[in-house]
């Protein structure tokens, strides 16, 4: 394995050694290697305290941020590769980072710190696989455990309960039983987790082969930081189309949804507010009128609980408040939905609507799954044809409007988006004369 360490670390490693300390490579690096994955970052630890890894590296760059737990950050080759003495962790008191830390000399204990057995190995470059807690064939078994205790692991850092569900999903892995139940007795430490370290998590999360599976599992996880997620998850419907309650169907549809992290989320949240909405006619039929609007003003609010930014959030929003909006298989139509969305977004919409097709009884939508098809084949073919559907395809603009007479003020943009209405509903052709002349005005000068 170790002829795949690059140079820059090698070189790292032996500057350590060199100077009689030992270093290895730590961590998810290792695990990587072992799967035979490329790494993403290549983190070592070592036996020098961090004043002796700097004189180890005169040299290079480096930042000191970490000191305060052992880290020394050295820049090499353009890159930074965190380098951190052995250390064995003091009190917790904050649910988070360790109130201290302390230097060992001892790897072992080093790696017992550490929050999962596949992430408590390391590598040297002698290529000696130092895993003391099983982590090799955790990994071959497709197991995420904790190290040692897993209530006192969690009890540490909660993240580290978000950090399972992540690796559960990424790696395509099952929770061990006993880390699985000691994550559900320590919902609470969620609690303590600032909200854009659950983000980037569930992020990464939504986006793992296995995102719906493990939230099939763990729903109470994720109903710790978004309590609105909690009547979905025991909701029933008892409706024609659906063959899952509100829970199943999300996760059905959330299956079936490509490798976009604006999808995913849409579709995790796109039914968040049936719950409310839910009615039961004579029949016994469960309908759930106006769900979609309140879906998108509590997937607005949580969205914002856990700090996404202001472009992914609005554009999740329009997707839920949008999911359930019938399209015409239309040219018109077509260019009026683009000119309200974007070719992106309303593509984006259509892979909504394909996923919640993918929730519901298979036999019943399959006319629809074709239609959604159809739709985005039209889509693609309106924007191939340069059809106009927004002001900056108008063969008019402003300038061309004053030049013609109009005053400068409100009325231009009002002229302006009542030609792009017109031309989109294919009562005018897209010619500078023409639309011209729609508003009884003469052609502009050359």
């Amino acid at each position: 394995m170790t002829e795949r360490v690059p140079g820059d670390v090698r070189a790292l490693l032996e500057a350590l050694e060199g100077a009689g300390f030992e270093a290895h490579l730590v961590g998810g690096c290792v695990r990587d290697l072992l799967r035979g994955v490329e790494p993403q970052d290549w983190d070592i630890c070592t036996s020098a305290l961090p004043d002796e890894t700097e004189a180890c590296f005169p040299h290079h760059r480096l930042l000191e941020t970490g000191l305060r737990h052992g880290t020394v950050t050295v820049l090499a080759g353009h890159r930074p590769y965190e380098i951190t003495t052995y250390r064995a962790d003091g009190p917790y008191s904050d649910g988070r980072r360790p109130d201290r830390v302390e230097f060992v000399p001892d790897l072992v204990q080093d790696l017992a710190r550490r929050d999962f057995t596949v992430n408590a190995m390391a590598l040297g470059l002698d290529g000696v696989l130092h895993d003391p807690f099983g982590g090799q064939a955790d990994l071959a078994a497709g197991v995420i455990r904790c190290v040692g205790d897993p209530d006192r692991r969690f009890q540490e850092d909660g993240l580290r309960l978000m950090r399972a569900l992540r690796f559960a999903a990424c790696l395509d892995f099952a929770i061990h039983p006993a880390t699985a139940a000691a994550i559900r007795r320590n919902l609470p430490m969620l609690d303590k987790v600032a909200a854009e370290r659950v983000q980037a998590e569930l992020r990464k999360l939504l986006m793992g082969p296995r995102a719906a599976e493990t939230l099939r599992e763990f729903p109470e996880v994720l109903c710790r930081f978004w309590p609105q997620l909690e009547p979905l998850v025991g909701l029933e419907q008892r409706n024609p189309w659906h063959c899952y309650g509100g829970w199943e169907h999300t996760l059905h549809a959330l299956a079936a949804a490509p490798e976009d992290l604006t999808v995913r989320l849409a579709v995790l949240l796109h039914d968040v507010g049936k719950p409310p909405c839910r009615t039961t006619d004579e029949a016994g039929i469960d309908h759930f009128y106006g769900h979609a609007a309140v879906s998108a003003q509590l997937a607005d609010q949580m969205l914002r609980a856990l700090k996404f930014d202001n472009r992914t959030r609005e554009e999740v929003v329009t997707l839920v408040a949008r999911h359930d909006a019938p399209i015409a298989h239309t040219p018109k139509s077509i260019r009026r939905w683009l000119g309200r969305l974007g070719e992106a977004t309303l593509l984006r919409l259509l892979e909504v609507k394909r996923c919640d097709s993918y929730g519901k009884d298979i036999q019943l939508v399959r006319e629809r799954l074709a239609a959604n098809e159809a739709l985005k084949a039209m889509v693609r073919e309106v924007v191939a044809q340069g059809q106009c559907f927004s002001l900056k395809d108008l063969a008019v603009d402003g300038r061309d409007l004053l030049a013609a007479g109009v005053p400068a003020g409100p009325a231009v943009g009002k002229a302006l988006n009542s030609l792009l209405g017109q031309v989109v509903s294919g009562e005018l052709p897209n010619e500078k004369a023409a639309l011209l002349a729609a508003l009884g005005l003469p052609p502009s000068p050359p």
